[in-house]
């Protein structure tokens, strides 16, 4: 097998005597780099999107030489020198779905804190019919809210808020939630344990149970709004993390519209990448590095699960299927697109991202993709989607965790079936469904 290292990918070519195929790695999806030197000398290469590859290498010298290029590239720090701002497809117009969802739409006015943020939410409550009421749930335990207050930060003064209600629903950021997504990785490598030990390691490693209070909250956000009638408003340490987690969960529980393709879509872009959650401080690594910087965290990884588990519950509820949420995953720490890049609509802008760099949906609604995203069981559901949240209802989501070590489920194999049935009728009848927010085509 044939290996070259270039500035960007890894490219693997089989021997004259196989098929002349190239295989290409994108190299910043390298998490870490393993060499093992010596008469049999292997790099074994840990990759973000949970992949493992070991690379049997000629030579010492050799392995050493190509393990330092792989480490060197991986890790290139400089936004503007990463593959998005060289990736040319030919089937992509430049500039096309960069304003898909133009952010202008949605901050056309911005409001401080402190008396203009009291303003604001005393004119919710003014506008919305006689005794209407709002609550405003804080992410941070009260412990971690009263640390930041004496700091200067915290929670404003109740009297600025009458007819509002405060909550405290603390939820885990940073190095517990990396953590415990580190210890899911390392458990779902080690299947060779009898099951019952298994399903204790895979339990003690909290993900499910940080699933399930990111699902908890967001529920008890959507029924406060639809139940009773209540305003909502998410309170967190920066507004990047743990508060987007649950105001998108609850939003894609009560709107249709965000279970439809389209509008999912618009969901992600506006809330995650528009409002400036910190996608490359927060991906830089996935589960495999060694390095433990502060703010790493896996906060998107854990609003796909969840996304995941609905769509579990509820298999015609949602437009898209589990295809968009893995590409999602792998886009947002590493990708030829421009969409995850920097932190922040200011970094992108000094970056130049939008003008040098394609946007990922432009690449993910082509139509040779559409198959691999779309949900072929549809069905538009006008109700609300209300989740349960039972340790037996929440499943590992084992098409992300366990896909590079074990063979495909029953449930794929059934869903490649749909598919098919669903390819037949449409040939069957003559034509092909207009692909829409309602309709998928596959």
């Amino acid at each position: 097998m044939g290996l070259r290292v270039t500035g960007h990918h890894l490219l693997l070519s089989p021997g004259p005597q196989a098929s002349p195929d190239l295989w290409l790695l994108l190299l910043r999806s390298v998490d870490s780099i393993k060499p093992v030197a010596g008469d049999f000398s292997t790099i074994t290469l840990r990759c973000k999107d949970l992949r493992v590859l070991h690379l049997d290498i000629e030579g010492v010298e050799a392995t050493l030489d190509i393990s330092h290029s792989i480490e060197a590239l991986s890790f290139l720090e400089s936004v503007i020198t990463s593959y998005p701002f060289f990736y040319r497809p030919k089937d992509l117009r430049w500039g096309d779905a960069w304003h898909f969802h133009p952010p202008e739409c949605y901050y056309k006015l911005m409001h401080g804190r402190c008396v203009e943020d009291e303003e604001l939410l005393r004119a919710v409550l003014a506008a919305a019919p006689h005794g209407a009421w709002g609550f405003i749930v804080d992410t941070r335990s009260a412990q971690t809210s009263k640390q930041a207050r004496i700091t200067g930060g915290g929670t404003e003064a109740k009297v600025g808020y009458p007819g509002w209600k405060r909550l405290h629903w603390p939820l885990e950021k940073w190095q517990p939630l990396q953590e415990s997504f580190l210890h899911l990785v390392e458990a779902c490598e080690d299947l060779e344990q009898r099951i019952d030990h298994w399903l204790s390691r895979l339990e003690s490693c909290h993900w499910l149970a940080h699933v399930k209070k990111a699902l908890s909250t967001a529920c008890l956000a959507a029924q406060g709004m639809e139940r009773e009638g209540a305003w909502f408003l998410a309170l967190g340490a920066e507004g990047t993390d743990s508060t987007l987690l649950v105001t998108l969960l609850a939003q894609l529980i009560l709107d249709p519209l965000s279970q439809t393709m389209a509008g999912f879509q618009e969901l992600v872009e506006r809330e995650w990448i528009q409002a400036g959650h910190p996608f490359q401080l927060h991906c830089a690594h996935s589960a495999f590095s060694h390095t433990r910087p502060k703010h790493k965290a896996p906060t998107f990884l854990l609003f796909l699960d969840c996304v995941w588990q609905l769509g579990r519950q509820f298999p015609l509820s949602l437009e898209f299927g589990e295809g968009l949420l893995l590409a999602l995953f792998g886009h947002a720490y590493a990708s030829l697109f421009g969409t995850f890049l920097c932190n922040s609509e200011k970094e992108r802008s000094l970056c130049k991202v939008r003008t040098r760099a394609h946007s990922l949906w432009s690449g993910l609604n082509q139509p040779k993709e559409q198959r691999k995203l779309w949900n072929p069981l549809y069905v538009h559901n006008p109700s609300a989607i209300w989740p349960s949240v039972e340790p037996r209802s929440l499943r590992l989501w084992q098409g992300l965790f366990l896909c590079w070590t074990r063979p495909p489920e029953a449930s794929e194999v059934a869903w490649e079936k749909v598919w098919q049935i669903v390819t037949d009728a449409e040939n069957t009848e003559g034509s092909q469904p207009t692909v829409s927010a309602s309709e998928p085509q596959p």
